[in-house]
């Protein structure tokens, strides 16, 4: 398939938004598990920074997805389509969410203020609890849109949805530290960051070598017959339907050989896993440093995150290139 920039900054993008999401919505729940209110107003204006960035992330990739659409103008009318389409399902979820932030924010903005009553804090985990579960349909119907696509084989896999939401809570991580690692944390704290960058790590790192290691072994579910409509039967091309390139041929015929493949693949490795657990142990041993190197580190992992998104493209052989 046609790797178009626009799409994968879009799943890199909204990703690590919904990620970062899901952390802050935990960060705001704690407290009100654990029967406590929020420590001061540095944990408040966390919280808000989170949010709005996490805003902001998820916006900008809704946004470059549509550069992908012919008609971006009708976008609006892919909402009525929920019963059956991911795609609509991914749009009403994301709708929802962002307005949820909204009234998050609205109530941060007034507790700020001493405009809130102090009753009324308690609609911020009920609040919270809702984001993160709004925030986990709208990973899920994002990878949904690729994982129930028959005619791709390599994005009807069963690991195409556990990855996004492994790169999704990767990536939302790592933004996470590259904010709070520029405070002084304690030396328990780095510890405790450590372990869970290296866990979210290894999982990503993992998924996607087993994807990598069966797609490469994954025949392609159909024969040329079948695609000409000769099922059970020997068809050999002797000759081209086409001429010249056409537009399933660019979008659907995109080719990239495996030896391109296997250093891109050591690169996004690299980037997305390596990285952030070298990040973390760097941190660990230089608390000093902790701020710049996770923010170095981040952005190195939503480099790694695009090159794999990139291949997640590049990869996918559609049954219609059989014809062809």
């Amino acid at each position: 398939m046609h790797p178009a920039f626009s799409v994968i900054a879009f799943t890199t993008l909204s990703g690590a938004g919904y990620g970062l999401l899901l952390w802050a919505g935990g960060l705001i729940l704690l407290p009100a598990l654990q029967g406590r209110a929020p420590a001061n107003g540095t944990t408040i204006l966390l919280w808000g920074v989170l949010l709005v960035l996490g805003l902001v992330l998820t916006t900008a990739g809704l946004l470059s997805s549509m550069l992908h659409l012919g008609k971006p103008g009708r976008a609006w009318r892919a909402f009525s389509q929920w019963r059956t389409s991911w795609l609509s399902r991914e749009g009403v979820f994301a709708v929802a969410t962002a307005l949820v932030v909204v009234a998050m924010l609205a109530v941060l903005g007034l507790g700020i203020a001493g405009a809130l009553p102090q009753q009324l804090w308690i609609a911020m985990p009920v609040l919270a609890a809702i984001m993160v579960l709004l925030s986990l349909c709208t990973i899920a119907s994002t990878a949904m849109i690729y994982a129930s696509l028959k005619p791709i084989p390599a994005w009807r896999h069963p690991l195409v949805l556990p990855a996004y939401f492994a790169f999704a809570v990767l990536t939302g991580w790592l933004v996470l530290m590259a904010l709070v690692n520029w405070a002084a944390l304690s030396d328990e704290a780095l510890g405790v960051i450590l372990l869970v960058t290296f866990a979210l790590a290894i999982v990503a790192g993992v998924l996607k070598l087993v994807y990598w290691h069966r797609i490469d072994r994954q025949p392609l579910g159909a024969t040329r017959g079948e695609a000409v409509g000769l099922p059970g039967r020997d068809v050999d091309v002797f000759e081209r339907p086409n001429t010249q390139a056409n537009y399933i041929n660019k979008e659907m015929g995109y080719v990239l050989a495996r030896k391109h493949a296997r250093p891109l693949r050591f690169i996004a490795l690299v980037l997305f896993a390596v990285v952030p657990m070298v990040a973390s142990w760097f941190a660990w041993a230089n608390p000093a440093l902790a701020g710049p190197v996770f923010t170095l580190g981040a952005l190195l992992a939503l480099a790694g995150t695009l090159v794999e998104r990139w291949l997640f493209f590049a990869q996918a052989r559609h049954l219609v290139t059989l014809y062809y």
